[in-house]
C-alpha cells in the first residue's frame, strides 16, 4: 500500500483499479486530512493512464459517519467538502463507493459524488445534519432529489434518520447491496463488473427530475406540514428550499442555492443551541465517580412494581437484553404488570414493528412474581412503587433483607428524599435513585440521584446501565424533586401566578407552544395526571411557607375530580377521550372566581412577557441547583430538560439561553418582577456572581 500524501487517505493499485481507503479513527469523520487526502488521491487516479476506476472505501467499522465534531467551532480548513464533492463527481475514472457501517451526513455525500454507489448488509446512509441546525452543504440537496425524487430525498433530509442498506437500495441512493462484510472485495467485483461491462461515468448532476409539476406539488404540501411541526426550527423550510431548487434550477445554480441557505444556517443562533445540545449530551457522562471506580456486573434486574412506569422500565431492560423479574404484591397485580408489559409489545406487531416471534422471545426473559425471595439473585433491583416514602422504606426493608450482597438498590422516586430511603437498609452504600421519565421504555432522560452515602462503584454501575439502555445520564443530588421536578415546581409557579394574575391557562400553554415547546405546562399537567401533583401539593402543605403565595386553581379543579386526560377533563376538555383538549368555560370560571375571592384585579399578559416570566423563574432556579451542587455543570440541567421535559432543542437548554439572551438581562427581569413578589424572584447567588464578573454559564461548563 502507498501512502497517499495524507495519513488519514491511502492509495493502493489492485490491477486497474486505484483503491483508496480512509483511515481516521474512531468513525473515518471528514477532518481536514480526509478531505485534502480525497482530493490528492482523485488527483492521482486521473493522471495514472493505468488506472480505470477509483474504488473509495471506509477502514474499521465505517464508511465515513460526517463531519470531525473535532474542527466544530475552529476556523475552517481548506478545501471545502463541497469542492471535493465536485471534484470526486469530474473525475475521468468510474468511481464507486463501497459503503459499510455509517456513511452520514458529508460522508453520504462523498458517496452521492461518486459515480456508482455499493452497499453491503451492515450499511446505514443519512443526512442528519438538521439535528445541528445546517442542512446538507456539499451537494446532498441536489444529488439525493435527483437520485430519489424531490419528496423522499426531502424526508431523509428532514427526519435526519438514516435508512438500512435493503432501504436505500429500494429508495434508489444506491445501485446495489452486496453480501459479506468486506466492502474492499465487494467493491473491486462490482468495479470490475462495470469496467468489464464498459459502463459509463455516471453523474448525478446530469441527471433532470422529470416530473417537475408533481414534484412541486409534492414539496408545497411537504413545506405547509413542516411549517407546522418544526415549531419555529430555521433549517427544515431551507432544507426544502434547496431541494425545490433542485427541481427547478440547473445543478451549478442549485448548488448555489444549497450553498447560500447551508452560510445562512450557518449564522443561526439555532446552530449554536443544537451544537451545544449535541455536546452536552456527551458531557453529562463525565462524573467523578467514573475516575474513581468501575461500574458492578449487571446481568439480571428485577422491578418492584408493574404499573405503568414499572412495566415501562420493564420494557427498557428487556429491550437491552436483560432478563427481568417483576415483583408484585398479589397474582391479580402480576397478570397486570405483565399485561402492560405485553401492551408495549403488541402496539409495536399492530405497527409492523416486530414479529409475534420476536415478541415471544424477549419475553421468554421476564417472570412475574409475588415473592420478593425472587428478587434474591438480581443484581439490580428498581422499585418504582407508590410515591409515598412508608410505602417505598417498607419495600427496601425487604429488599435489604432478601437481595444477595453487592446488588445494586435502586428507587425511581420523581421527588422523595432517597438518603432517607436508603437509611432503613443496612447498606446504604448500594442505594441509588434512577428517575426515569414516563414512558420509561422511550423517555431518554435518566436521572441518576446520588445520596450521601453512595459508593463511586454503584453511581458508575448505573450510568454503565443507562448507556446499554440507550438512556442519557444526569447525574444529581438529593433534594425535593432532584433537578427537573425541582424547577419544574418553580417555573410551573410561575405560570400559576399569572394565571391568576389575568393570563388564562390557554393563552399560558399558546406562548409556551410558540416558544418551540411542543406542549403548555397546563396540558403537561393534563397530559401527567392532575392527581400526582395534588398528591404532591399535599405532602408538602405541613411545610409550606404560610406567608408565600399559594395559587389554589389547580386544588380546585382536582377538588371536582377532574384529573385531565385520563378523567375527559382537567384545564382543558376531552370529549370521547380526544388527545388534543379544548379550553374548558367553567375552568375559566374557577379561575375568575379565585381571582375575585382574593381580589385580584386581571390584567393583560402578552406573550412577550409570559415568556420573559416563565424563563427568568427557570433559569433562576437552574443556576440555584448548580450553586448548591445539585447539578455538577449548567449544562446537566440544560440536557435534563433537553431530554426530559420537552425543551426546544434549538434553543440548546435553558442555561443556555439564558447566554445567548444575556445573563444581565434575566437578572434585570428578575430584579424588575421582584418589586412585585421580593419572596418568589429572588436572585440566586450565582446568577448575580457570574454577572458581577461579566461571566455567563458556559465558562462553568469549560471549568476544570
Amino acid at each position: 500500500m502507498s501512502a497517499a500524501p495524507h495519513s488519514a487517505v491511502a492509495t493502493r493499485r489492485e490491477g486497474d483499479v486505484l483503491v483508496v481507503s480512509i483511515d481516521h479513527p474512531p468513525v473515518n469523520a471528514l477532518g481536514v486530512d480526509v478531505r485534502r487526502g480525497l482530493l490528492a488521491a482523485i488527483g492521482q487516479a486521473d493522471a495514472d493512464a493505468a488506472v480505470r476506476a477509483v474504488l473509495i472505501v471506509g477502514r474499521g467499522k465505517a464508511f465515513i459517519a460526517g463531519a470531525d465534531i473535532r474542527e466544530f467551532g475552529k476556523p475552517p480548513m481548506p478545501p471545502p467538502l463541497h469542492e471535493v464533492c465536485n471534484r470526486i463527481e469530474a473525475s475521468v475514472k468510474t468511481v464507486v463507493a463501497a459503503i459499510h457501517g455509517p456513511a452520514l451526513g458529508g460522508g453520504l455525500e462523498i458517496a452521492l459524488a461518486a459515480h456508482y454507489r455499493l452497499a453491503l448488509p451492515a450499511a446505514t446512509l443519512g443526512l442528519p445534519e438538521v439535528n445541528l441546525g445546517l442542512l446538507p452543504g456539499a451537494g446532498g440537496t441536489q444529488r439525493a432529489p435527483r437520485l430519489m425524487g424531490a419528496k423522499a430525498a426531502a424526508r431523509l433530509m428532514l427526519d435526519g434518520k438514516p435508512l438500512s442498506a435493503r432501504a436505500a437500495l429500494a429508495a434508489g441512493l444506491v445501485d446495489r447491496v452486496a453480501e459479506g462484510e468486506d466492502p474492499v472485495a465487494a467493491g473491486l467485483a462490482y468495479a470490475g463488473e462495470l469496467l468489464d461491462s464498459h459502463a459509463p461515468a455516471r453523474r448525478i448532476s446530469d441527471i433532470v427530475i422529470a416530473d417537475r409539476a408533481a414534484a412541486l406539488a409534492e414539496l408545497d404540501a411537504l413545506q405547509a406540514e413542516t411549517a407546522r411541526k418544526s415549531r419555529g426550527l430555521f433549517s427544515p423550510l431551507k432544507i426544502i428550499e434547496c431541494v425545490r431548487a433542485a427541481v427547478e434550477l440547473p445543478f451549478d445554480q442549485g448548488l448555489a442555492t444549497e450553498r447560500a441557505r447551508f452560510l445562512e444556517c450557518l449564522d443561526s443562533p439555532q446552530r449554536a443551541g443544537l451544537v451545544h445540545a449535541f455536546f452536552a449530551e456527551r458531557e453529562t457522562a463525565k462524573i467523578p465517580e467514573a475516575r474513581a471506580a468501575q461500574p458492578r456486573a449487571v446481568d439480571r434486574i428485577a422491578v418492584i412494581g408493574g404499573g405503568t412506569m414499572g412495566a415501562g422500565i420493564a420494557v427498557a431492560a428487556l429491550d437491552a437484553g436483560l432478563p427481568v423479574t417483576m415483583i408484585e404484591r398479589d397474582a391479580e397485580s402480576v397478570a397486570r404488570g405483565r399485561a402492560n408489559v405485553e401492551k408495549v409489545y403488541d402496539g409495536l406487531i399492530a405497527k409492523g414493528r416486530m414479529t409475534p416471534e420476536a415478541k415471544a422471545a424477549i419475553l421468554a426473559r421476564y417472570a412475574g412474581s409475588t415473592s420478593y425471595e425472587d428478587a434474591a439473585g438480581a443484581d439490580l433491583v428498581i422499585e418504582a412503587v407508590f410515591e409515598d416514602m412508608a410505602v417505598k422504606q417498607a419495600v427496601f426493608r425487604e429488599l435489604d433483607r432478601v437481595c444477595k450482597q453487592g446488588a445494586v438498590l435502586a428507587t425511581n422516586t420523581s421527588y422523595l428524599d432517597i438518603d432517607a430511603i436508603a437509611a432503613v437498609t443496612s447498606r446504604p452504600q448500594d442505594v441509588i435513585g434512577l428517575h426515569f421519565f414516563s414512558p420509561a421504555n422511550i423517555m431518554k432522560l435518566l436521572e441518576i440521584v446520588v445520596p450521601a452515602r453512595t459508593g463511586a462503584d454503584v453511581v458508575a454501575t448505573a450510568f454503565a446501565l443507562a448507556r446499554r439502555l440507550k438512556k442519557i445520564p444526569v447525574r444529581a443530588g438529593v433534594c425535593d424533586g432532584f433537578i427537573g421536578n425541582r424547577i419544574l415546581a418553580v417555573y410551573r409557579q410561575a405560570a400559576d401566578y399569572m394565571m391568576e394574575d389575568g393570563a388564562s391557562p390557554y393563552e399560558i400553554d399558546e406562548a409556551v407552544r410558540a416558544f418551540g415547546y411542543p406542549m403548555g405546562p397546563f396540558q403537561v399537567a393534563d397530559l401527567a395526571g392532575g392527581d400526582i401533583g395534588w398528591a404532591a401539593r399535599k405532602r408538602k402543605a405541613a411545610t409550606r411557607d404560610p406567608d408565600a403565595r399559594y395559587v389554589e386553581i389547580a386544588d380546585r379543579i382536582c377538588e371536582r375530580g377532574w384529573f385531565g386526560q385520563k378523567t375527559g377533563r382537567g384545564y382543558y376538555l376531552y370529549p370521547e377521550g380526544a388527545r388534543i383538549g379544548q379550553p374548558d368555560p367553567e375552568v375559566l370560571a374557577i379561575v375568575d372566581a379565585e381571582r375575585a375571592r382574593k381580589g385580584i384585579a386581571p390584567r393583560k399578559f402578552g406573550a412577550d412577557e409570559i415568556m420573559r416570566r416563565y424563563m427568568a423563574a427557570m433559569i433562576n432556579e437552574g443556576a440555584n441547583v448548580v450553586d448548591e451542587g445539585i447539578a455538577l455543570r449548567p449544562l446537566d440541567v440544560d440536557v435534563t430538560f433537553l431530554a426530559g421535559y420537552g425543551f426546544p432543542r434549538f434553543r440548546g437548554g435553558p442555561m443556555k439561553y439564558a447566554d445567548m439572551v444575556g445573563l444581565d438581562r434575566i437578572l434585570d427581569d428578575i430584579r424588575l418582577f421582584a418589586k412585585e413578589d421580593a419572596r418568589f424572584w429572588k436572585p440566586s447567588p450565582l446568577l448575580e456572581r457570574l454577572v458581577a464578573q461579566g461571566r455567563n454559564f458556559d465558562n462553568l461548563n469549560k471549568a476544570p
